[in-house]
């Protein structure tokens, strides 16, 4: 007996915009947290 299977959806442009936001936020984060341990550097480094 054949079994009938849907064709399975190529990826639609609501993915496509959801891959580039996740991507996006990622980034922030990074560029967040490198900013976060360049203060605690500079902080940490600075004369007394």
């Amino acid at each position: 007996m054949t079994t009938h299977r849907a064709p399975k959806p190529v990826a639609g442009p609501t993915q496509t915009v959801e891959r580039a936001v996740t991507i996006g936020l990622v980034l922030a984060v990074l560029a967040g947290l490198a900013w976060i341990a360049g203060m605690i550097y500079t902080i940490a480094e600075w004369p007394m």
